[in-house]
């Protein structure tokens, strides 16, 4: 199992992910919490002071290195009159701006629209308590979740359509590897641990290589020769 981290690396791992996508970080910190509060996450002392520091002709993003539910985003975005995300958000950030493929782009959208389809249903949920009743008999918040949500599935279906298309192809590409009896090799690890750069360094592919958390998001392929004359197919994959 994996060792814990502690308090100062997850803060410095969230100013990379915040750096990956070319935002300028200009106040990174930790905040004790004894317990999250469920309307805000931080503590109402904490957000109020934050708040007080912000220029409202320049309003920063909040960056939340966790998950947040769709309420607490949403009071958080109220008491400071900022755009605020949370780690999943921000990660799909990174991922929707590297993405060079089809196929990525594909998976990226989908990652984005499941994620956006969870949040819908419960901030509708939370309208539907405040308009009172008990959210049994429909009205104005579950016509619109429906219709929200259907265009959000249909969507979702056509991507899916176009996986399985992607998908059948590589299986066709696979088999003929395999007929070849050419082995694939694949360097897997965390991200930025390195291997776009060994990648290179065994190819000469010129993909992608940066100290940056997550630089390569598209797998990459190629042929090449071992000193023992064997061929074998090299793949450079996404970090996790």
């Amino acid at each position: 199992m994996p060792l814990p981290r502690g308090a100062g690396a997850m803060l410095e791992e969230a100013v990379q992910l915040v750096a990956a996508i070319g935002l300028e970080v200009v106040l990174a910190e930790t905040v004790s919490l004894h317990k999250p509060r469920a309307g805000t996450f931080l503590g109402s002392g904490y957000v109020d002071g934050l708040a007080a520091q912000i220029d409202e002709d320049d309003p920063p993003v909040i960056i939340v290195n966790t998950g947040l539910s769709p309420v607490q985003q949403r009071n958080l975005e109220t008491a400071t009159k900022c755009k605020v995300i949370d780690r999943t958000a921000l990660i799909l950030e990174i991922f929707g701006a590297r993405a060079q493929t089809h196929a990525g782009r594909l998976q990226v959208e989908l990652a984005a629209l499941t994620f956006q389809r969870s949040r819908l249903v419960r901030s509708w949920t939370h309208l539907e308590r405040q308009r009172g009743g008990g959210g049994f008999l429909g009205g104005p918040g579950e016509r619109q979740i429906e219709l929200d949500r259907r265009m959000l599935m249909d969507r979702v279906v056509r991507i899916r359509k176009e996986l399985k298309e992607v998908e059948r192809t590589r299986h066709l590409q696979r088999g003929n590897r395999s007929r070849g009896e050419v082995p694939t090799v694949a360097l897997i690890g965390y991200t930025n641990a390195g291997k776009s750069t060994l990648f290179n360094r065994l190819t000469g592919a010129g993909v992608l290589s940066k100290d940056m958390l997550f630089a390569t998001l598209d797998p990459t392929m190629r042929a090449i020769t071992l000193p023992s004359g064997r061929q074998i197919v090299l793949a450079d994959t996404v970090g996790f």
